[in-house]
């Protein structure tokens, strides 16, 4: 059987059996394409138990991240497994040792390099007041960036100064915002949204054509508005999240709660910012020891 007829399956497979994403099936396709590539592999018949493991050889060779090759052992061990049950090969892998991923904490700003960044849109422009408004209330909630792209203007409760979310694993939770960040989202949406002509539309944030705004073009703001803040770090929308729970866990705020606004369903999560935190807190005291 042609590979190309293999995927097909096997993606039609995650898609009706296992509900997985588009965007994971995209990601499936990409790390497919280049094991299939990499490997001189066109068919079932050309598949090999020890494929998988001379396939790390060549990715650590290439000096691929640790990420990336777990990624990818697990991309195309799905795929091997699935073929394997359906009858499609008959050999089964040989075993695959996987290295160990070490985690970087997340990257984080100091309070007042995000005042500065949330302070670089210029209000006066639609674009601008709408940025400021995103930015103003993921940080002052914690928001996923897909959580707030695909906020419905619905979900948001002025009067109580909360917004109802529906996260990963279409589980709901209520998350407090700040009436700062909540003052600027009214002032978009009774100004700027106002006169876009998507403003019958039930997503929040819109571009200048009234359409949901996308991923990409949100990053690409964030990376502009560092730029213009003069933040001389690689940040993205997440980093505000990250710099969310930095902070509120620095100022006292309890881990639970802070699990319970980011949308955690283990608190072992959230326990990687604790970490940050005292990382911080001792590169402040060495830094104070050093001028004394």
């Amino acid at each position: 059987m042609e590979l190309s007829k293999a995927e097909e399956l096997f993606f039609r497979y995650l898609r009706v059996e296992k509900g997985v994403s588009n965007e994971t099936i995209k990601s499936y396709h990409y790390d497919l394409v280049q094991f299939f590539t990499l490997m001189k592999k066109e068919t079932t018949d050309d598949l090999l138990p020890t494929d998988i493991v001379d396939f790390v050889r060549i990715q650590s060779r290439k000096m691929r991240s640790v990420s990336t090759i777990i990624r990818r052992i697990s991309t195309t061990k799905n795929f091997y497994l699935f073929l394997e049950s359906e009858g499609y090969i008959s050999e089964s892998l040989s075993p695959v040792e996987t290295p160990r991923s070490t985690k970087k904490l997340p990257r984080v700003l100091s309070i007042e390099e995000v005042e500065r960044l949330l302070d670089a849109p210029d209000t006066s422009k639609p674009e601008g007041l709408r940025d400021k408004a995103m930015m103003e209330l993921m940080y002052s909630s914690g928001l996923r960036v897909s959580e707030l792209l695909s906020l419905k203007v619905s979900q948001i409760n002025y009067e109580k100064g909360i917004i109802r979310i529906i996260g990963k694993g279409n589980k709901e939770r209520i998350v407090p915002v700040g009436e700062f960040a909540m003052e600027y989202v009214a002032k978009y949406v009774t100004t700027a949204r106002k006169k876009n002509k998507g403003r019958n539309s039930q997503t929040l944030f819109l571009n200048r054509y009234g359409e949901p705004l996308s991923r990409v073009y949100f990053f690409l703001q964030i990376k502009k508005y560092a730029l213009e803040a003069g933040i001389d770090k690689e940040i993205s929308p997440h980093t505000i999240r990250h710099c969310f729970a930095t902070h509120m866990l620095e100022n006292g705020a309890e881990l639970r709660a802070i699990q319970e606004m980011l949308g955690h369903s283990s608190i072992a999560t959230t326990q990687i910012y604790t970490n940050i935190s005292s990382r911080r807190i001792l590169s402040a005291y060495d830094l104070y020891s050093k001028r004394k």
